[in-house]
């Protein structure tokens, strides 16, 4: 492990963890980050959630973010491992996990219409979009088959936030939010 990963571990989770603050963080998102945030992420909702449905929930929503990232940010390192801001904290009734990234202008409208489809869309509806997705999707150049945001919200049973911040004409800044109810 290289000594950021160590300044992260010990600054980020023994100070924040301790005092209440969400886990942050920003820059390549890769599997050794993701490992770090997994193992971090289940010590602090482990502590106050005895709920194994819950936990459950809240991990793979970790995963299927940080994947988002990983896989589809515009600002991605030689490697092409994307880059981004990853945020775990906790309020009174749920966990949130926020991420944002940078994603070209050309892909706002497509990506917020999507959203807004899955937002609007009721559980019903949800579970045959993802069969569908299973049985039909197609895989991307990146490796996906559009499985991961339709899986989160049906998961969580809750809306997405979202908001693009236009950097300049080429680029929007991404922010997703992702909240688990601490109620199974």
């Amino acid at each position: 492990m290289d000594k950021d990963l160590i300044f992260i571990q010990t600054i980020l989770s023994d100070e924040m963890v301790a005092n209440g603050f969400p886990v942050v963080y920003k820059g390549k998102l890769n599997h050794e980050i993701l490992k770090l945030f997994t193992s971090m992420a289940e010590a602090k909702v482990s502590q106050g959630c005895s709920n194994h449905s819950i936990r459950r929930k809240v991990f793979h929503v970790i995963v299927e973010c940080v994947q988002n990232i990983t896989r589809h940010s515009d600002d991605y390192d030689e490697d092409g491992i994307g880059n981004g801001i990853f945020v775990v904290g906790e309020r009174k009734d749920f966990y949130y996990v926020i991420t944002g990234n940078i994603i070209k202008s050309h892909k706002v409208r497509k990506l917020e219409e999507k959203l807004e489809k899955l937002n609007s869309m009721a559980d019903n509806e949800l579970l045959k979009l993802h069969k569908t997705q299973m049985l039909d999707g197609e895989l991307s150049e990146k490796g996906g088959a559009g499985l991961g945001l339709i899986d989160m919200i049906r998961k969580t049973g809750e809306k997405y936030i979202y908001q693009f911040l236009k950097l300049d004409m080429e680029n929007h800044f991404f922010i997703l939010k992702v909240t688990v109810p601490k109620i199974a």
